[in-house]
């Protein structure tokens, strides 16, 4: 007997597409509620400081760490070359372009997605959002929407304060540990870091990796089975799909930026 099945790979298809339809309408669903969304902004400004606020010590004290590493690995890799006054180039080229928006998208997904997926999740579980249909309160419009859009501005403004305080962080180890003239260190990143190319495309980065986690949180919530080990596959799918998808956008989006 063959294991394999021309109707399961079929219904395995077709369930996948549907799903894939489904997160897309959801999407656009989202979009289209960005005008009314900040009508009330009070909402809006509610998940702005629930994601933002819980997320930031975290965010902070790792970006602070990451510029210690970048510090100190790039400190004795320049000094074979003779070139440590370029360290804060290094370090800020590092942080800006790539490991502020992927590693602060990959913190805010395990922060903030799983705490999203898991309040929709459970909002489901106790039937809120069932209430909420039967007294004709669009749960998209009161409950999806406003924690869409309160990830979506709250990324960059993480993504910032990770990439300043990795920068802290190199420079605390450069100047302050190993004797790099301060002088130099910060007249390298200002006449080396263009704002439009370089700072620019790392706020782009940021803002489609906040679109892509959020969406992504809300929707494994909104679609997680209304049982405890509903909520918390959902949860779990959370972290991996969106680390995946910050990853792949990750490389496609500097080949489209860096790329000449």
């Amino acid at each position: 007997m063959s294991w394999y099945k021309p109707a399961d790979v079929g219904f395995a298809t077709r369930s996948w597409l549907a799903k894939l339809g489904y997160g897309a309408r959801l999407f656009l669903r989202l979009l289209a509620t960005f005008g009314s969304s900040f009508k009330r902004f009070g909402l809006v400004r509610d998940q702005i400081h629930f994601l933002g606020n819980y997320s930031l010590v975290i965010i902070a004290i790792s970006g602070l760490f990451v510029g210690f590493v970048f510090g100190l690995q790039g400190y004795y890799t320049l000094l074979r070359f003779g070139s440590t006054e370029a360290l804060g180039q290094l370090v800020t080229f590092t942080l800006v372009r790539e490991l502020g928006p992927v590693v602060t998208a990959l913190l805010f997904a395990g922060r903030a997605g799983t705490s999203l997926t898991a309040e929709i999740g459970l909002m489901k579980a106790g039937e809120q959002i069932s209430v909420m249909e039967m007294m004709a309160v669009d749960p998209i419009q009161r409950i999806l929407a406003p924690r869409f859009w309160g990830g979506v501005i709250t990324m960059p403004l993480l993504a910032a304060v990770f990439s300043a305080m990795g920068v802290i962080g190199g420079w605390m180890v450069g100047v302050l540990m190993l004797g790099v003239d301060s002088g130099s260190f910060w007249s390298q990143i200002q006449g080396s870091v263009d704002v439009w190319r370089d700072v620019g495309n790392g706020i782009i980065k940021s803002i489609v990796f906040g679109f892509t986690v959020t969406f992504i949180a809300l929707l494994q919530g909104f679609e997680a089975q209304p049982t405890p080990e509903g909520v918390a596959s959902a949860t779990t799918r959370t972290v991996v799909v969106a680390s995946l998808a910050v990853l792949g956008l990750d490389f496609i989006l500097t080949a489209m930026m860096f790329t000449k």
